[in-house]
């Protein structure tokens, strides 16, 4: 008797344990099957691109383009203010023109928020025009003491 409910409780143990492996193996499957479901939703989504990007990306929008004619070719400067103001846009360069010319497109919608963004570019360009160089107030001092005259009299005066 004793020994028939120690085999009875023994298989009771093995039929969980295996019930328990299948049960694992089965939530793992179904795990793994949400992961990959989820990645291929991400891949397929449409992710609208912000702040700099091609030309063709912005078209492919479908929300009006417009442009801006710039001549400076400092352009780094104002690709920092567009991105402060969030706007979207995409920078061509028109190489046939000497200098040439950097054509700025960007969204119809964000044209207050260029405009704004534009503004402040062109008063960071003014500002940095208006700025003396560094090298040419270095070599201001350095004339300056090329032309110093050193009146070696008086300091001889001084020291008796």
């Amino acid at each position: 008797m004793q020994e028939d409910i120690e085999n009875k409780t023994v298989t009771l143990a093995i039929s969980g344990t295996k019930l328990t492996g299948r049960v694992l193996k089965a939530a793992i499957a179904k795990y793994l099957a949400y992961r990959k479901a989820k990645k291929l939703d991400k891949a397929h989504a449409d992710v609208t691109p912000h702040g700099k990007q091609s030309v063709k990306e912005l078209i492919g929008q479908n929300q009006g383009v417009s442009n801006i004619e710039i001549n400076n070719s400092n352009i780094k400067d104002f690709e920092r203010v567009a991105r402060k103001y969030g706007v979207d846009f995409a920078v061509k360069k028109d190489k046939s023109v000497t200098p040439p010319k950097y054509l700025v497109f960007f969204k119809a919608k964000d044209a207050d928020a260029l405009t704004a963004a534009f503004t402040e570019y062109t008063a960071k360009t003014v500002k940095k025009a208006s700025r003396p160089s560094v090298l040419q107030k270095l070599q201001k001092f350095k004339d300056m003491v090329k032309n110093a005259v050193v009146n070696r009299t008086k300091r001889k005066e001084h020291e008796r």
